[in-house]
């Protein structure tokens, strides 16, 4: 039986490939007994494309170059040769887990995540709280100019004095019980007249050298001069006639009333602000009422007011009270104002804070409790308005004078203003200069 490989003859004991004992190499030699199969024809073919290799390092062999070794020109010929890829879901070469990790359906090889970029995320993160930050902020400007009542034109005020430096501001407290209920209004004493009147007028100076918090005394015995009608647009030629300072609002609202503050010291007012009792008891109760140190305790039985002497905290019932005795004072409506006074500022300095203005469960109900019933000139901004807020809280912090208005002495009942006092004053707070002139 012939055991030789296809189409091979001859003995097997040939010795076929073992060479000769010349010492010249043994030349070629026919084999009749080694049959070959025709070779069949090469069909043109495009060069081989190199294939995508792993970087040195990775599983590469130095030894692979050009789509094969250099000792095989067939590219169709596999070696099994593994070219560096790692088989099975463990962790890398190296033992950690990083680099290479095998499994998936390209061959194994999936690259680190890479580190996140912190610093790009903490920018990202701080335009997002720029942007939301400004957001809130301009909803917030528009939702509070909204709610401005801006009805008091200033620009029908005639003869006016000419301007001087800082702004000038004229509170006014009226009592009126407009949007108040019936069971509000018993509880805060207010009665049920109807229309407005003022309970308190006070000057508010705001500039460089401080703050100044001057009353009126609604007694104030002053002249009505000539006005031009705020309905009407008549103008009514001054008599001389000497009234209250309280009866020029009365008689022809807040235009008269600036008018006649002008006319009586010679300080132009730049701004208004008026506001009612009922949005005045909603701002204390807003931020949870206004802590106060009261000398010397009183009672009114037409305010209401009950207080004892010490440290207490009045909400706004109680502030209500507080603001509006006269009758139960030694100095009548001259201490009433100085209470209002002191009122007012600590009002505004225990507002004008971050647990106020940060905390958007007290700010949002202050503010919108006090723009509700809020009445300025038209020119009036929500800028100008801050000004006054925190300059009235200035008062109290050291910065500036409360006083009130330098009186010399009285004229059937009604408080007479002492007219060179008053000029001193005025020329003072023109040229924003320290006030020194003393009030009662």
């Amino acid at each position: 039986m012939n055991d030789w490989p296809d189409r091979r003859t001859g003995d097997r004991s040939e010795r076929y490939g073992r060479g000769s004992d010349s010492a010249r190499p043994e030349s070629a030699r026919a084999m009749p007994h080694i049959q070959r199969r025709p070779t069949p024809p090469q069909r043109p073919q495009s060069p081989p494309q190199r294939p995508q290799v792993p970087p040195q390092g990775q599983g590469y062999d130095d030894r692979y170059q050009d789509g094969g070794y250099a000792n095989n020109p067939d590219p169709g010929y596999d070696s099994g040769y593994n070219t560096g890829q790692v088989y099975g879901s463990g962790g890398g070469s190296d033992g950690r887990g990083g680099g290479r990790r095998g499994g998936g359906g390209d061959g194994g090889y999936v690259q680190g995540r890479p580190a996140p970029d912190w610093r790009r995320r903490i920018k990202l993160g701080a335009l997002t709280l720029v942007v939301v930050v400004l957001a809130v902020s301009i909803s917030t400007y528009f939702w509070a100019d909204s709610k401005l009542k801006r009805e008091v034109d200033l620009s029908k005020v005639i003869e006016r004095p000419e301007s001087g430096d800082g702004t000038n501001y004229l509170i006014v407290g009226s009592d009126s019980r407009e949007g108040m209920s019936a069971e509000e209004k018993k509880r805060l004493r207010t009665g049920s007249a109807e229309g407005k009147r003022t309970d308190s007028m006070m000057i508010l100076h705001d500039g460089s050298s401080g703050p100044t918090l001057i009353s009126l005394p609604r007694d104030s015995n002053v002249e009505i001069p000539s006005f031009v009608g705020s309905e009407s647009g008549k103008k009514f030629q001054g008599t001389g006639r000497q009234v209250k300072l309280n009866a020029a609002y009365a008689e022809d609202g807040p235009e008269l009333l600036v008018r006649t503050v002008e006319f009586n010291t010679g300080l132009h007012i730049d701004h208004y602000v008026e506001i009612g009792f009922g949005g005045f008891a909603k701002i204390v109760d807003a931020i949870g009422g206004v802590e106060l140190d009261i000398p010397k305790g009183f009672k009114d039985k037409k305010s209401g007011a009950n207080f004892q002497a010490g440290k207490q905290t009045l909400n706004g019932e109680q502030s209500l009270a507080f603001v509006r005795t006269r009758y139960a004072l030694p100095g009548s409506d001259l201490d009433r104002t100085k209470n209002q006074q002191k009122f007012l500022a600590a009002l505004a300095s225990q507002t004008a804070t971050p647990g106020t203005i940060i905390n958007p469960f007290k700010l949002y109900p202050t503010m919108g409790a006090g723009l509700d019933t809020l009445i300025v000139d038209k020119d009036m901004s929500l800028w100008a308005l801050g000004s006054m807020f925190f300059a009235m809280k200035g008062v109290t912090g050291g910065e500036g004078t409360s006083m009130n208005m330098p009186i010399s002495g009285s004229v059937g009942g009604n408080l007479v203003w002492d007219k060179a006092k008053v000029k001193q004053l005025v020329e003072q707070l023109n040229n924003d200069e320290k006030v020194t002139v003393k009030g009662n």
